[in-house]
């Protein structure tokens, strides 16, 4: 596929379909997202909803009226004292992988934290995620925790690693 045209962009309760459509994909082949059941449409329009209650960004890469990509950031925990402190997550539609989208994703996200005052971003990645390791990295996230086998998917276990950027 040649490079298309993208459009980063805050999502809109209409995106919210393909958005489902990438996250779905996400669980059912790959080890980018620690479930093995299918979120349905409800799910997605109640996380959308409890992000932008809470004043979260959810943005899409738009190509042509198509979802190229979607990124978000939450709470890394609940309680108080990790107030600013967040976890993000960046998900790509298979037929747009390898072109820098998740690039672009990610550094909005970036810039989205810093103005809102965060002062560390968490990104939760599987082990042999090497191009999404790599993507952070370079970007300055480092590696602050390794996880073993803390996670079960396709029959095997699977290593969950912690990376860090510091905002401020």
């Amino acid at each position: 596929m040649d490079s298309p045209e993208i459009m980063i962009r805050e999502a809109t309760v209409q995106d919210l379909q393909q958005i489902l459509e990438i996250y779905n994909d996400a669980i059912i082949h790959t080890t980018a997202v620690y479930s093995e059941t299918p979120h349905t449409l409800a799910m997605r329009l109640d996380w959308y909803k409890e992000r932008k209650e809470a004043d979260f960004p959810v943005i899409v890469a738009a190509s042509n009226g198509a979802i190229a990509g979607f990124g978000s950031y939450g709470n890394f925990r609940a309680w108080p004292c990790y107030r600013f402190t967040a976890e993000h997550s960046v998900y790509v539609h298979q037929d747009y992988r390898r072109l820098g989208i998740s690039k672009l994703l990610v550094k909005e996200l970036l810039l989205h934290a810093k103005n809102a005052g965060l002062h560390a971003l968490i990104a939760g990645i599987d082990s042999e995620n090497t191009v999404s390791l790599n993507l952070h990295a370079a970007f300055g996230f480092v590696k602050v925790a390794h996880f073993k086998e803390v996670g079960f998917k396709f029959n095997r276990w699977l290593d969950l690693v912690f990376l860090e950027l510091l905002l401020q």
